[in-house]
């Protein structure tokens, strides 16, 4: 509504015809087009930002940013920690609600991958990171001729003995099977007809049997189908049969194995193999080199092998940037920092400074992907390892696998070769294939 009174001592100014706008009016437009420019500038560089996400399963990392973020004030980045790294990228997709930067184990498969964006800059030109990774490693994360992960640190099985038993062994950094089994036999005692020790058994950690079948060679691996994966049935059956054999003729058989299992397996193998019990345990390397100093001083170690090959655990940790990333600059800053020897030997000075190293292994809790810090830095601070690591070539690592293989083979693959390792008779126990068949039907409800 529009006023009729008038204002009290103000009198009415007859409008001009064709008479210009004021000033103020006529800069408006010019106003308008700015603010409008500003607007259409910013949402060009909208989502850009100095503040990197990283996703990880590794809580070490949450101190390693901390470092970062304090050596310089340009960039920060901030941690999340989630359990499925992989699976959470796979779900957020292509949207903007996706980290900079993911840690994580199972970042290969197909459901993740299509998520990352490459790294060839990284591992290319002039840029000399990729000639300090292992070899075997960087390769497992270039996939289809590109780069699509650096490995951050990986860990391997170990057979552990007291050091008693060390001028026994053939080599000094590695065992094989046989080896193993011929030690074992020649470390068994009975009173009567009881075992009173027993040098080992394969059944005792299906985490063996799951090694013993990728050294005979099954070679699990993801499939042309998603999620699927393969294997080496032959393989499977080679190593089935030699665990069998082991418990048949070196430990009396399946009962009297399991009568001794079931008397002294209460305490922890470490334990076992100090007071004699057993002679070997079956240790992944970053639960050996996180066991307290005083009772590692005490035992010995070497690195499971078959034909200089050492099979890697399959939960490597790797490194991948995001495609729809907010803050490619600071995750590039972080990336260089991080895969520098000299910053991983900061990390793990502070580390050691800070009695991290007592319940971590290393870097995020495994041996560190750059060869100059695995074999010159970790000596400095495990002592044990001083003339034990092998050379390069010797360090295998597991095949590319689907993003749920940690469930798959916890639930399904270990049961199986456990059931096959106790049973001769292969009809009596369902097929691989229809274990995983009903286990993926199930993981859809």
């Amino acid at each position: 509504m529009i006023s009729n009174r008038k204002t009290k001592g103000l009198a009415p100014v007859p409008a001009k015809a064709n008479a210009s706008p004021p000033p103020l009016l006529r800069a408006v437009p010019v106003l308008l087009l700015i603010v409008w420019a500003a607007f259409f500038a910013t949402a060009c560089a909208a989502g850009r930002t100095d503040v990197a996400i990283l996703w990880t399963d590794r809580p070490d990392f949450a101190f390693y940013v901390k470092y970062f973020n304090a050596s310089q004030t340009r960039y920060k980045v901030e941690v999340f920690h989630h359990d499925f790294p992989a699976r959470n990228l796979a779900l957020a997709g292509n949207s903007r609600d996706t980290p900079d930067i993911v840690v994580a184990s199972w970042l290969h498969g197909a459901s993740t991958r299509a998520f990352l964006r490459s790294l060839d800059v990284y591992v290319g030109g002039d840029s000399g990171i990729e000639y300090a990774f292992y070899p075997g490693l960087l390769a497992r994360g270039n996939i289809d001729g590109r780069q699509y992960l650096l490995p951050v640190s990986f860990n391997a099985p170990l057979a552990v003995f007291a050091n008693a038993h060390s001028q026994k062994l053939s080599c000094p950094r590695t065992i094989g099977l046989e080896e193993m089994r011929y030690l074992a036999g020649g470390f068994n005692a009975r009173a009567g007809a009881a075992f009173t020790r027993m040098g080992f058994a394969p059944t005792w950690d299906d985490g063996f049997l799951f090694t013993m079948a990728t050294l005979f060679g099954a070679s699990f691996r993801e499939s042309d189908s998603a999620g699927a994966v393969e294997w080496d049935a032959a393989a499977i059956e080679q190593a089935v049969g030699f665990a069998r054999e082991w418990i048949a003729d070196t430990n009396a058989g399946v009962q009297a194995t399991d009568n001794f299992t079931f008397r002294f397996f209460n305490i922890p193998p470490a334990n076992m193999v100090l007071t004699e019990r057993i002679m070997v345990a079956n240790m992944d390397s970053s639960v050996f080199f996180t066991l307290a100093e005083t009772q590692r001083n005490d035992l010995d170690f070497r690195w499971i092998a078959e034909r200089d090959a050492i099979p890697l655990a399959e939960d490597a940790a790797y490194l991948g940037l995001a495609r729809r990333g907010n803050a490619p600059r600071a995750a590039d800053a972080f990336v260089r920092w991080f895969f520098s020897p000299e910053t991983q030997q900061s990390l793990l000075e502070r580390s050691h400074k800070f009695r991290q190293m007592e319940t971590s292994f290393g870097i995020a809790g495994g041996f560190s992907a750059l060869r100059p810090v695995t074999e010159q830095i970790f000596p400095r601070f495990y002592p044990g390892l001083l003339g034990r690591i092998p050379p390069e070539d010797f360090f295998s690592p597991a095949n590319v696998l689907p993003g749920d293989w940690a469930a798959m083979k916890e639930r399904v693959i270990l049961p199986y070769l456990h059931e096959r390792a106790l049973q001769p008779d292969n009809a009596e126990t369902a097929p691989l294939e229809n274990r995983l068949a009903d286990w993926a039907r199930m993981q859809r409800f």
